[in-house]
């Protein structure tokens, strides 16, 4: 959302006419076009990374391959990280290009969007760098790989399955059973019951 709000407020607000005859466009921050079309860049970059990362996000639990799944977050971290310096550099530029920019009638026309994309990239920063300590945080988590595990994994794969209970000397136990299994003597005839002569 401060992205939109950033390429936003710059596309549609930060561009004015540079006299009422003269119909060229300039940028409001000290006439400086390259302050506005980085903010737009960037802008438009953390657009579509943070949509791209929803959809990772998203689709996370169906990734089968650890490899991938590390990759994945290495990708959000790094991407994070990238975005979080890329912001900081436009506020810098941004707030050191409106300083400098002298007031005139189309400036403060636009003077309310100018402050907006500086203060919304300051925000950005702080956003980007929790979302980089968040993945950083992710990845620590899966160095034990429990992360880049599915559900449907055992926890070892080695481990053998349960046996039936057994005693201090090692001599399984009957005793949770009622009748040991095949060990009743059964009468051919019991009684009360007479076979049917044919």
């Amino acid at each position: 959302i401060f992205s939109i709000v950033v390429f936003g407020s710059i596309v549609n607000e930060c561009y004015v006419n540079k006299d009422s005859q003269d119909p060229e466009l300039l940028c409001i921050f000290n006439k400086n076009e390259s302050a506005c079309s980085y903010g737009i860049a960037v802008g438009i970059i953390a657009f579509f990374g943070c949509i791209f990362f929803f959809v990772v996000d998203l689709y996370f639990q169906q990734i089968s391959s650890v490899k991938d799944r590390k990759r994945a977050v290495l990708l959000d971290l790094g991407f994070s990280g990238f975005l979080s310096f890329l912001w900081f550099v436009a506020f810098c530029f941004l707030a050191n290009q409106w300083q400098r920019t002298t007031m005139s009638k189309g400036v403060s026309q636009g003077a309310d969007a100018a402050r907006a994309a500086i203060t919304f990239s300051f925000f950005s920063i702080i956003v980007w760098v929790a979302l980089a300590v968040k993945a950083l945080q992710r990845y620590r988590l899966g160095t034990d790989m429990s992360l880049f595990t599915t559900d449907q994994f055992a926890t070892d794969p080695n481990a053998a399955y349960p046996g039936y209970p057994t005693t201090a000397s090692g001599i399984e136990s009957t005793e949770t059973y009622q009748s040991p299994p095949f060990t009743e003597t059964l009468d051919t005839n019991p009684k009360g019951y007479q076979v049917p002569a044919y």
